[in-house]
């Protein structure tokens, strides 16, 4: 290994430490109460040193945030999948959602900090950065609208608003399990299997969905506890 080659690898290992660091305690404390200086002490760095791989703490957010975004996966892929490619469109929908549900349990730090951190900065600021993450939602709505086209959804239903019911849907049953709320002997995979069922077996009844699914901003993750108060 030459001395550029080392010098690459011990510069992504410190960067690593880095965000290791940076997602423990923004997890652990929350995003406002955790300062460049703590991330430092945490890995025995300087602030300095931090600087030199990252400007702000923002700019760390947004390394972890891109992180579990590709974590999460890009909904085209249940598409590409073997098991969803001739699968009838609406099961294609709901392993989209379930896979939401797969990344809460398995990547709870990434979850917690992308979808619950109310303090965290908006990914919208990052507009290029996080063009895959807008396609992905597009992605997501193409889904549902090829469930209408092929009779399994209303053709009235307004596909932003049921993408948006079904995730609030599965984001509701992870913040239980991350808030160790679930009851005693309560299965939080079934839970979110009824969760996603009931949504769509509503979706499917027709009903008059009330909310206009406007949003403002071409990407805007809203994270559930401002959700909830609002």
């Amino acid at each position: 290994m030459g001395i550029k080659e080392r010098q690459e690898r011990d510069r992504e290992a410190v960067r690593r430490s880095i965000l290791d660091a940076a997602r423990d305690l923004f997890v652990a404390e929350g995003f406002q109460n955790v300062s460049i200086r703590k991330i430092a002490e945490r890995i025995e760095y300087s602030p300095a040193a931090i600087y030199g791989y990252f400007p702000s703490k923002d700019d760390i957010f947004f390394a972890l945030a891109e992180e579990g975004f590709h974590l999460l996966g890009d909904p085209q892929g249940v598409r590409d999948d073997p098991r969803f490619r001739d699968a009838p469109p609406l099961d294609r929908v709901r392993a989209v959602f379930w896979r939401l549900y797969e990344f809460s349990r398995d990547q709870p730090q990434y979850f917690a900090l992308m979808f619950v951190d109310r303090s965290v900065p908006r990914i919208s600021r990052e507009y290029e950065r996080f063009a895959f993450a807008r396609e992905g939602k597009q992605h997501i709505i193409e889904e549902i609208q090829a469930a209408m086209t092929a009779g399994a959804l209303p053709a009235t239903l307004n596909p932003t608003v049921a993408m948006r019911a079904l995730m609030v849907g599965v984001l509701g049953v992870a913040v239980v399990c991350l808030s160790d709320r679930l009851a005693p002997g309560e299965d939080a995979d079934l839970l979110a299997a009824d969760v996603l069922n009931l949504t769509l077996t509503g979706l499917r009844s027709g009903v008059v969905l009330q909310s206009t699914g406007v949003n403002p901003c071409p990407l805007e993750i809203v994270p559930v506890a401002d959700a909830q108060a609002s």
